[in-house]
């Protein structure tokens, strides 16, 4: 069965030229036109992935995003107006996966979906287990645990963690990093990396002082080893 996306827009030929160009590459496609009724879908339909438009009647996209990801790890794509960085930042930081700014192009959006969707799908070929410390990674699995207690990450941050796992103590740029979240192909902006590392070391990092990914200042990242 081909992957459900869920499209929640209130403006209905935004809603409907992403329901056709989407339904045009075999994708099932529900539409929502607010908040609560985006999130009703949302938990009663299960879909492969969210398209959700940041400003919204009822609940505005970034409060159905929080919530969004109080109890799942759907892929995320935000749809927005705001071209100001800091409302994109936000909304990464809030979970989403990625996000695509009107006026958009229809076929990239759908490139967008494509790559989100294989990130979540499996795109991972090396699918031994990871050790870092107590930190257990399984590609394969799509999960990770922190000293035995299960980790709750968004595909991106889940990429990403994996990415640097596979070369501890080796800095990755932000480039190199990019290409790993959303492929050379569709570039990205450099603050997503920013906003989806800050994420991980929420989650992660349980002692501030023992930083488990260290940022080289003007570079990138890299994991650190365990002494």
């Amino acid at each position: 069965m081909s992957d459900l996306i869920l499209i929640i827009e209130d403006e209905p030929k935004i809603a409907k030229l992403a329901r056709d160009y989407l339904e045009r590459y075999g994708y099932r496609v529900l539409t929502a036109a607010d908040g609560p009724t985006g999130l009703a879908a949302a938990r009663r339909e299960s879909p492969d992935l969210v398209l959700l438009d940041l400003l919204l009647p009822g609940i505005d996209g970034r409060e159905v995003c929080r919530r969004l990801r109080a109890d799942s790890a759907v892929p995320i794509i935000m749809l927005t107006a705001l071209a100001e960085e800091s409302d994109q930042i936000v909304g990464l930081e809030l979970g989403a996966d990625d996000y695509v700014t009107k006026p958009f192009s229809p076929g990239v959006l759908v490139a967008r979906v494509r790559a989100a969707l294989r990130r979540v799908q499996g795109d991972v070929h090396d699918t031994a287990t990871l050790r870092s410390g107590d930190l257990v990674i399984d590609p394969a699995a799509h999960s990770a645990t922190l000293a035995g207690r299960p980790v709750h990450l968004t595909p991106n941050e889940f990429k990403l963690l994996v990415a640097l796992a596979r070369r501890p103590g080796q800095t990755l740029t932000r480039e190199q990093l990019l290409d790993e979240l959303h492929g050379a192909a569709l570039g990205g902006v450099d603050r997503s990396v920013d906003s989806h590392v800050k994420n991980l070391r929420r989650k992660l990092e349980r002692d501030p002082d023992r930083p488990l990914i260290e940022t080289v200042y003007g570079v990138g990242y890299r994991l650190v080893e365990p002494e």
